[in-house]
Order: structure tokens, then C-alpha cells, then sequence
């Protein structure tokens, strides 16, 4: 790995069964780079991120995460993933808990940080996505949008280097997906090195410094998203954009 190299993966392959669902794939990540992973359904691209915190086990290749190899090794998987933060299409909240409640979990458990700290830092993060005034409410008391920013919220409690978004809005009704949108491209402002599975080529254009799309298990194409939207080099790129930018 370079000096700025966070994430390097090298000739990675996964297979459910016989079913081939990640073939060869090499991808390095630089800190502080935004990278939007698009394709189709059943394309691999969950899994990969997933495999990126050991969420799922490769059987191939290797992945290095700021230097540590992930293998079976737990105290290496619980290594990376203090420093690898990760939000879900589904918001993961626990719905006994409140919102405070939910981002003070593991910083206690896992940190074993003072209850009074992880409260403060806790609302801190809550009012850095704008949704401080829910804290001593439920889930099920929040909309969709507020609870997937409340994911984020707990996600950076942990004081992350790198984040992991897979496909954060795709469960969110048209009019929230904006203001999740909006706390990500904060995130990414502010130099955090994110990985992103999404359909939102609108937060891909603006925020990316890559775009990599991926169909059948194998990364197609990668390219910034000038060069990605405006002259994709590959047939089945150029037909996903027809489809997806077409919708």
C-alpha cells in the first residue's frame, strides 16, 4: 500500500455456493477519496463494500485495510471496523432504544467511553446532521429520513476514518432522500473517504471522485465523473446510463 492508500484490494472473488458473485476485482481507495459504486441489481456491489468490514468473507484474494489484512483473524476485523464506519439501506436503529440511547451504545460498550462523554459527542453529531431536537425520541417516532441521518449519526460516533454507505436512500420516499443526500455530501466536504453503493447519479456527478460501475460480479468501468457520464468507453456502461438517467 502507498502512504495514502486506505483500502487495497487485490483479485478478490466470493462465491454463494457455485454462484460466482465477485470475480477479480482490484480496487485501491486514497484517503480522503469519494467513490460511488453504481449497476445494476445482483451486480455484486453490496457485497463488496460489505466485504470491505468482513460484514461478509471472502474466499479469494485480499483485502488491506489502513495496512491490516482482513482474514479470520477477529481481533483484526475488530480492528478495522473501529475505523470503518457503515450505514445500511435499512436504518438498523434499535427500536427499544432511544435515538440517544442508539448512538451511545458502542461508544461505551466498544470504547468503553464515559457515559457523560459519549452523550455529549452523541448529541454533537446529532446537531452535525441536523436532527438534535429527536434525540430522546424512538425510531418509530422519526421519519424515514431522520432515522437513516440518525444511522449516520451512530455510524460516526465511532470516530471513523472510513465510511461505507450501501445504498443509504434506497428505502426512503422521493422528498427524504435530499436531506440524507445533503448529510453525506457535508461528510465528504469535510475530506472523510467514503465508499457509496447508490442509484443517485445526481450525488455521483456532484460529489464522486470516481465512478465505479460494476455488473455481473466484475468492476466494468471506473473513470471520474466527468469522463464516467459524458464518454462511458464500454457498451454495457452506456446502456446502464440510457436506463437509469432515462427513469
Amino acid at each position: 500500500m502507498t502512504q495514502d492508500t486506505v483500502i487495497e484490494i487485490h483479485d478478490l472473488n466470493k462465491w454463494y455456493g457455485h454462484f460466482h458473485v465477485l470475480k477479480h476485482i482490484n480496487l485501491s481507495v486514497h484517503q480522503g477519496e469519494r467513490i460511488v459504486i453504481c449497476g445494476p441489481s445482483g451486480s455484486g456491489k453490496s457485497t463488496l463494500i460489505r466485504c470491505i468490514n468482513r460484514l461478509e468473507e471472502h474466499q479469494q484474494g485480499t483485502i488491506v485495510v489502513e495496512g491490516t489484512e482482513l482474514t479470520r483473524d477477529l481481533k483484526n476485523v475488530t480492528d478495522i471496523r473501529k475505523n470503518v464506519g457503515m450505514v445500511f439501506q435499512g436504518f438498523n436503529l434499535f427500536p427499544h432504544l432511544t435515538i440517544l440511547e442508539n448512538l451511545t451504545l458502542a461508544p461505551t460498550w466498544v470504547r468503553q467511553m464515559p457515559e457523560k462523554k459519549a452523550k455529549k459527542m452523541a448529541m454533537d453529531f446529532l446537531a452535525r446532521v441536523h436532527i438534535d431536537s429527536q434525540a430522546h425520541k424512538y425510531p418509530g417516532q422519526l421519519s424515514g429520513g431522520q432515522q437513516q441521518r440518525a444511522a449516520i449519526a451512530r455510524a460516526l460516533c465511532m470516530n471513523p476514518r472510513i465510511m461505507l454507505f450501501d445504498e443509504p436512500t434506497s428505502a426512503l420516499d422521493p422528498e427524504m432522500i435530499k436531506e440524507v443526500l445533503d448529510v453525506m455530501t457535508e461528510l465528504a466536504e469535510e475530506g472523510m473517504t467514503m465508499i457509496c453503493v447508490t442509484h443517485e447519479m445526481g450525488f455521483a456527478r456532484t460529489v464522486a471522485d470516481r465512478v465505479i460501475f460494476m455488473d455481473a460480479g466484475e468492476i466494468i468501468e471506473e473513470a471520474p465523473p466527468q469522463d464516467f457520464f459524458t464518454n462511458p468507453t464500454f457498451d454495457r456502461t452506456q446502456l446502464f446510463l440510457s436506463q437509469i438517467l432515462t427513469q
